[in-house]
């Protein structure tokens, strides 16, 4: 397979700086190499530009960096579009959440009704009226889903770019109260870490793809490293205690690698100014090289 590693070093979302750092960090961490030895053809195209608003400029305290995240996503969405229309596969590597509004946005330009498999400790389904904090990183699934400002919405020219039935949260347990009302209406399916520690994570994930791909043979992962328990994943903006172990994140992998059905990734929210030595930047790629391929035996 030939890979397009696209670089999103995005930090406006989450309001922080770090995470745009992240991209050149999984770099650093062996991704292209090990990718290679798998078999795979790589192509890196670098990092996009992001535009660097002066401190305080942040615009309306609700939507912040609205702006200059439109523009970075408008500029991503083309990106994967057109590697996608080349038969690679896009591999996103962020950069904060919202850098989903330009990379699913650019899939779904290509693959209609693609189910989307968000792997994150958080729904990022809220909208400026729910959201607590402003940032855009958690209000990007809503977008994509058609609820929200229209500029968000629209990325591309055209909304929605997901049918909520068709995405599939796992690992979820940090929910505002806002989005949780969003997710029940919107009829998104949700695992939380108490249905994986019921179900198992097999059973979970198994579902997970059915799920997703009902009406597309098309599959996006969109994997928030936030999912990992903190011990496992230290180097994350918004940690959440009692997340995924490192063995039944490889599974989840796995088992989306076994479906065949992994159209493009993205990987998001490796902020490197808290990490422990490369640690987790370590950790995202051995996670997409299990998700594109790589097995024990």
């Amino acid at each position: 397979m030939r890979i397009c590693i696209i670089g999103a070093p995005v930090d406006l979302g989450a309001d922080r700086r770090g995470v745009d750092i992240g991209p050149n960090a999984i770099r650093y961490a062996g991704l292209s190499k090990q990718l290679q030895r798998l078999g795979h053809t790589i192509h890196d195209i670098g990092n996009l530009v992001v535009p660097q608003p002066e401190s305080g400029s942040e615009g309306n305290l609700r939507l912040k960096y609205l702006d200059p995240i439109v523009q970075v996503s408008e500029e991503l969405y083309h990106t994967v579009s057109n590697a996608l229309q080349d038969n690679e596969f896009p591999l996103i590597l962020g950069g904060d959440h919202s850098i989903a509004l330009g990379s699913i946005g650019g899939v779904g330009s290509v693959h209609k009704d693609v189910g989307v498999i968000w792997v994150d400790a958080h729904g990022d389904f809220n909208t400026e009226e729910t959201t607590p904090s402003g940032n855009i990183h958690g209000m990007v699934l809503a977008a994509l889903a058609g609820l929200g400002h229209r500029q968000l919405t629209h990325i591309g020219g055209w909304a929605p770019k997901l049918n909520p039935q068709n995405i599939v949260i796992v690992a979820a347990r940090d929910l505002d109260l806002g989005e949780q009302t969003l997710l029940k209406q919107h009829q998104v399916h949700v695992f939380t870490m108490s249905d994986i520690d019921r179900l198992g994570m097999s059973a979970v994930m198994e579902q997970a793809v059915a799920l997703a791909s009902r009406q597309s043979q098309a599959i996006h992962l969109s994997l928030d490293m936030d999912c990992m328990d903190p011990h496992e994943a230290p180097g994350v903006g918004t940690p959440v205690r009692g997340g995924l172990s490192y063995r039944e994140a490889h599974l989840a992998m796995e088992i989306i690698a076994d479906s065949g059905q992994l159209v493009s990734m993205d990987v998001v929210e490796v902020n490197s100014i808290l990490d422990r030595e490369n640690a987790t930047a370590q950790l995202d790629v051995d996670l997409i090289l299990s998700a594109l391929g790589k097995k024990i035996l």
